[in-house]
C-alpha cells in the first residue's frame, strides 16, 4: 500500500467511521422513541412518517457527506454499465444453496448465543407493515437494497478497492455490512451476502446489478418467512441434513462458476475502461 493510494476516501478506518456515524444518527432518534414506547405503550418508533423521514434523512446525509469526502464523480462511485441478465439465474440458485447451509450455521450460533425473545419480535417487525404484504416487499426488497448498496458497494467499496487489493476491499466491505446489522444472529447471512455483492460489483462495475442481486436475496427471505409452512414440506427439505448440505454445496459451486463466466465477457470488454478509472 502506498501513500498515493491512501488519499482516496474511504480507507478502512474512514469506512468504519462512516458506518458508526450512520448508526449514531439513527440511534439519536430511535433510542428516545423506544424509551417512550416502552414506558407509554405507544408505537412512535414504528410510525410510518417517522421511518420515512429518519430513513431518507440519515441516508441522504451519509451519502452527501461521503460523496463530498470522496471527491469523485458520481458515475465513478455509482457506476452503471451493461450486464448479462442471465447472471440473475445462478445468483438465485446461489442464494437457495447458501440459505440451506446458513440454516445449519444459524443452529450452531443459537447453541452458543441463544437469541432472546425481543430479537424475534424485532425481526417480525421488519415483515410487518402498515400497508400489508406490498408494504413489506417495498421496504425489504426495494428500499433496503437501494440504500445499503449505495453506501456499502457504492461509496465504501469504491474507496476501499482504490486503497487496497480487491480481496481486502471485498472482505472489509462485507464485514462492515454484516456488523452494520448490529446482531450476531444475522452476521453469517449478511457476511456471505456482502462477499457475493462485493465480488459481483467489482466484476460488473454496475451498482444497479448489486441492487438487483440484493433485492433477490431479500425477496427470497421474505417469501421463505411467509410461506415456510408450505416450503418445508417439499421433498428437498425432507432430505437428511447431510444430503441437503451436499446438494446445496454443489449448487453453490456451480452457481459461482456460472456467475464468473457470465461476468467474464463483460469484464474483458471493459478492461481498458476499468484500468482507466483506477488511475
Amino acid at each position: 500500500m502506498n501513500n498515493q493510494a491512501e488519499r482516496y476516501y474511504p480507507t478502512i478506518l474512514q469506512a468504519v467511521h462512516l458506518v458508526i456515524l450512520y448508526i449514531f444518527i439513527q440511534t439519536v432518534v430511535d433510542f428516545p422513541l423506544a424509551l417512550i414506547d416502552y414506558y407509554k405503550d405507544t408505537e412512535y418508533l414504528y410510525h410510518p412518517i417517522k421511518k420515512i423521514v429518519v430513513g431518507i434523512g440519515s441516508n441522504l446525509f451519509i451519502l452527501l457527506y461521503g460523496i463530498h469526502r470522496a471527491k469523485a464523480p458520481i458515475n465513478k462511485i455509482f457506476p452503471v454499465r451493461y450486464f448479462n441478465p442471465l447472471v440473475l439465474i445462478p445468483v438465485a440458485l446461489f442464494f437457495w444453496g447458501s440459505h440451506n447451509i446458513l440454516d445449519e450455521v444459524n443452529l450452531l450460533v443459537e447453541k452458543f448465543i441463544p437469541s432472546p425473545p425481543w430479537f424475534w419480535e424485532l425481526f417480525n417487525k421488519i415483515f410487518e407493515n402498515d400497508y400489508g404484504w406490498w408494504g413489506a416487499f417495498f421496504k425489504v426488497s426495494v428500499i433496503a437494497p437501494v440504500v445499503e448498496e449505495s453506501i456499502f458497494r457504492g461509496l465504501i467499496l469504491h474507496g476501499l478497492q482504490k486503497n487496497y487489493n480487491r480481496a481486502t476491499a471485498i472482505f472489509m466491505s462485507a464485514l462492515l455490512f454484516s456488523l452494520f446489522h448490529l446482531n450476531p444472529w444475522q452476521i453469517p447471512a449478511t457476511f456471505v451476502l456482502g462477499l457475493l455483492l462485493g465480488w459481483i460489483m467489482i466484476r460488473s462495475r454496475n451498482i444497479l446489478l448489486a441492487v438487483i442481486v440484493h433485492s433477490i436475496n431479500n425477496f427470497m427471505v421474505l417469501m421463505n418467512v411467509k410461506y415456510w409452512n408450505k416450503i418445508n414440506t417439499h421433498a428437498i427439505y425432507l432430505m437428511e441434513a447431510k444430503e441437503k448440505i451436499m446438494l446445496s454445496t454443489f449448487v453453490i459451486l456451480l452457481s459461482l462458476i456460472l456467475i464468473y463466466w457470465l461476468t467474464l465477457q463483460r469484464k474483458a470488454r471493459s478492461k481498458k475502461t476499468v484500468q482507466a478509472e483506477n488511475f
